[in-house]
């Protein structure tokens, strides 16, 4: 009997010292793709922009894809995330289209099966509200988590790369969980500081606080995140965890660096000239299309 109790305890005692310490990767790679629901967010911008020419669609929008689809690579160590477009020849890694519901209305479709050709009109077809300019949505993302810094780099005429503070969101907790690339998530919603909302799933079991497109301030990665106001979803498709750090050579020694508020400036008298006098509106319009 005395031996039966001895081994009970070192059984117990065992799966405690494993559990106290069991190993969280802190370094990976997670792919992501993004959905946008081009119909609904292109006649969405056109309602909010009265039909301002420079924002027009110059087609039938009846004839658009509901959606289009991208893919992205997020790196991560302890302290930072990289993301950026996942290169062309890469194999798409993708999973079913997801769809979250906010007060019984939709944040997007299921995805059809669309051509290369239906793609690319997608595409198009949303970039076409920055007058044209293709260039700008093939964007870097950098946040330094532990600085709470963030840098994007894209391309307007020339590369710029802009420095700002990690945005706050207040988040706020549900009991919703659902399994995404094989990790339990749970569901919180978010507010930014200019009152976007923000659905996001996180996971704590790869503890870095980030996400895609510069979001974060959970206790895990994000690898679920919903726009319903602008009609984008981002979902994490697979997770690789390596040892290997970030590194700044994504940066091109030639952009021109500048803080968010000198962005703002640069385009408040060009592409968004005629959306009135709400400086905060056309702050949180330019911010919105440059991060999301």
């Amino acid at each position: 009997m005395t031996r039966l109790l001895i081994c009970f305890a070192l059984i117990v005692l065992g799966t405690d010292s494993f559990a106290q310490n069991s190993y969280f990767a802190t370094k990976g790679t997670i792919h992501f793709e993004k959905v946008v629901y081009t119909k609904a967010r292109m006649r969405e911008l056109m309602a909010k922009h009265n039909g301002n020419r420079g924002m027009m669609y110059m087609g039938n929008i009846d004839e658009m894809p509901e959606s289009s689809t991208s893919n992205f690579v997020l790196k991560f160590d302890q302290n930072q995330t990289l993301m950026q477009p996942e290169a062309e020849d890469t194999p798409s890694k993708s999973s079913a289209a997801k769809v979250v519901t906010t007060n019984g209305r939709s944040s997007g479709g299921t995805r059809g099966n669309m051509g290369s050709a239906q793609k690319n009109r997608g595409n198009n077809a949303n970039s076409r509200f920055m007058r044209g300019n293709g260039k700008m949505g093939d964007k870097t993302y950098f946040q330094n988590i532990k600085s709470k810094t963030s840098e994007i780099q894209l391309q307007i005429d020339e590369k710029i790369i802009i420095k700002d503070s990690l945005q706050d969101v207040t988040w706020r907790f549900t009991d919703e969980f659902r399994t995404i690339a094989g990790y339990e998530c749970r569901r919180v919603n978010g507010a930014t500081k200019d009152s976007l909302y923000l659905i996001a799933f996180y996971t704590e079991e790869i503890p870095v606080s980030g996400g895609p497109v510069l979001t974060g301030g959970l206790p895990g990665m994000i690898l679920g995140l919903v726009i319903p106001e602008m009609h984008i979803n981002y979902w994490a498709t697979e997770v690789e965890f390596t040892n290997d750090a970030l590194s700044n050579s994504w940066k091109d020694k030639k952009a021109k660096e500048m803080t968010a508020n000198d962005f703002f400036k640069l385009l408040s008298n060009t592409m968004f000239r005629g959306r009135g006098n709400n400086e905060s509106l056309q702050r949180r319009q330019i911010l919105e299309q440059v991060i999301y």
